[in-house]
């Protein structure tokens, strides 16, 4: 084995230098990243104030409640915490007054 001294200077990477995009380039919070944009959720009743929140009215509540009778979280539907407490208080005395059943075995 001969003792060579090694010389050579470090190898360079493959990537160019400075091909990070400037903070002024990137994309701002909230902008598209994939192929679609998701709709920005509101609440409908906010939006539209002739409806009104009623626990004897089962078909606008049965867009709040899922399959297995459970009521929606917020984040899914986008109400706001006024009218989810609201929706939630409604859902519960329509169940009481069995205008909308508790669990999927209870029947007409």
């Amino acid at each position: 084995m001969s003792e060579e001294v090694k010389t050579a200077a470090p190898a360079q990477s493959d990537r160019p230098q400075g091909s990070r995009p400037q903070r002024s380039e990137r994309p701002q919070r909230g902008a598209p990243r994939g192929r679609f944009q998701r709709r920005r959720k509101f609440c409908k009743f906010c939006a539209d104030t002739s409806i009104a929140i009623d626990h004897k009215d089962p078909d606008l509540l049965r867009g709040f409640i899922t399959e297995r009778y459970k009521i929606l979280p917020s984040r899914v539907t986008g109400t706001c915490s006024k009218h989810q407490r609201f929706l939630t208080t409604a859902i519960k005395r329509a169940r009481v007054l069995a205008l909308v059943p508790f669990t999927p075995l209870h029947h007409d």
